[in-house]
């Protein structure tokens, strides 16, 4: 009991009379603070065509947290994820995250997006607050400064492997590539390029395209004109369906690659027979890989009846929460202020967090991760892992 609630007892046997409210109400105030919850930041796109994706990753923040505190929280205290809307836009991404800092005060926060991460880099990096990029791959992420951390690998990592896989392992000879104009495209389109060019391969068609087009077109005609034997798009994933659903259109058969953007049931069921064939990268584990995830598919049929959207993000995204725990668990333990500083060194001191739908996540001295690259294909209106590359 406080002094200052000692003295107030004190005052009551002279026979001051003190509202037992008052008492019930510091009583209350002190069982707050002992209870007081670990809130950490969460933006993501809950509006607009990309929400397709942050939904389901919202959803497996939610059950992330929940399951944190059902196992006893952090040292007690339950763990809160505050949970604000970005649109997939930069400018959006900037208010939600000074919101996140300078109203609900969170050491950290996680976003996605390579064009939000880089605009909201400058902000973690001034108020000194850990920011976790969870999904987003554009290689630039690593260069963003102190205080911006990828739990996901960047496109170095996948799009790095799959030139030389599609030219050794399916005898693709020339490629076309097509990439939406901004960070991850940009970048994403052109680690691909590289790492094909390095294996053997001739990229004959290198083209850009603003996002959110209608008419692809003129696209798929430049395409067409340069008769390659596959095509990787780098893309959004409403644009991505668009571009094949007009290339299937025009007569156009041959392999389309992308990355893990395109792991969307929703797309084949929208492309129909013109998604077979279709090969993408993941990042994280399969069945094979990791025992909890037919449990975690199995929620989603329980609550959904359905896949999530994006699985393999889903997966990154459930496991973020469990570092934030891990790290505020760290913080507590060496009896630190769990601020944006202290959050950082504990996740310098920990470096190596074994996950539950991830597995292993070891952080780089270059704030990166590195994982295997799934390969997976549309088969019989199906993903079916064809491939793995360590």
């Amino acid at each position: 009991m406080s002094n200052f609630k000692l003295n107030l007892m004190k005052y009551l046997n002279k026979g001051f009379k003190v509202s037992a409210i008052v008492l019930s109400a510091l009583s209350l105030a002190g069982e707050t603070k002992a209870e007081e919850t670990l809130k950490f930041g969460v933006a993501d796109p809950l509006t607009g065509p990309a929400a397709i994706y942050g939904k389901d990753q919202m959803q497996a923040i939610r059950w992330a947290v929940e399951d944190i505190n059902k196992a006893g929280g952090i040292n007690g205290r339950k763990l809160e994820a505050i949970i604000l809307d970005h649109q997939a836009k930069p400018e959006v991404g900037i208010n939600a995250i000074n919101r996140l800092i300078n109203v609900h005060k969170v050491p950290v926060f996680i976003t996605a997006f390579s064009n939000v991460v880089k605009a909201v880099a400058p902000i973690a990096n001034r108020t000194k607050t850990l920011m976790l990029s969870v999904g987003a791959n554009a290689p630039i992420i690593k260069s963003l400064g102190d205080y911006v951390y990828t739990t996901f690998p960047l496109a170095d990592v996948d799009m790095g492997k799959l030139g030389p896989f599609m030219y050794k392992n399916k005898g693709k000879r020339k490629a076309a590539v097509l990439y939406v104009n901004h960070e991850t495209g940009i970048d994403g389109a052109k680690v691909f390029r590289d790492g094909f060019i390095k294996a053997g391969g001739k990229v004959v068609l290198f083209e850009a395209y603003e996002q959110e087009r209608s008419d692809f077109t003129g696209l798929v005609l430049k395409v067409k004109a340069s008769n390659p034997d596959m095509v990787h798009i780098h893309s959004v994933i409403r644009d991505f369906t668009a571009i094949v659903a007009q290339m299937r259109q025009l007569g156009l058969k041959m392999q389309i690659t992308s990355y893990q953007t395109a792991f969307n049931p929703k797309m084949i069921k929208q492309l129909g027979s013109g998604a077979e064939g279709i090969i993408v990268t993941a990042l994280a584990p399969s069945v094979a890989d990791n025992a909890n995830l037919p449990g975690y598919l199995k929620r989603w049929q329980k609550a959904y009846n359905r896949e999530p959207i994006g699985l393999p993000y889903t997966q990154y995204f459930y496991d973020a929460p469990h570092i934030v725990a891990r790290l505020f668990k760290k913080v507590l333990d060496d009896g630190k202020i769990p601020n944006g500083q202290n959050m950082r060194q504990a996740l310098i001191d920990i470096k190596t967090f074994d996950l539950p739908l991830t597995n292993r996540v070891v952080f780089a001295d270059d704030h990166t991760v590195d994982k295997p690259v799934y390969y997976w294909q549309v088969k019989d209106g199906k993903f079916q892992q064809i491939g793995k590359s360590k």
